[in-house]
């Protein structure tokens, strides 16, 4: 087991120390330190699935509206 040590303002500490009192706060730290880089890896999976979808957009060929009509009509019924 790792131990880490951190500054936080005395407000942070008092509010958490009031919060989460009678609990194991290296439990309830370990918990949102996990969360923290679930979250962190979920916008980096954001941020990839966004760029690679400009990427195809950006490849795609421009439709002109011409084309962009005539698709319209021939998926109506």
């Amino acid at each position: 087991m790792a131990t880490v040590n951190y500054s936080v303002p005395d407000a942070v500490k008092q509010a958490f120390d009031a919060t989460f009192s009678g609990q194991n706060k290296s439990a309830v730290i370990a918990r949102l330190m996990r969360e923290a880089v679930e979250e962190r890896h979920r916008q980096e999976r954001r941020a990839a699935a966004i760029d690679a979808l400009l990427r195809v957009r950006r490849r795609a060929k421009p439709v002109s509206p011409r084309a962009a009509a005539t698709a319209r009509r021939k998926g109506r019924p």
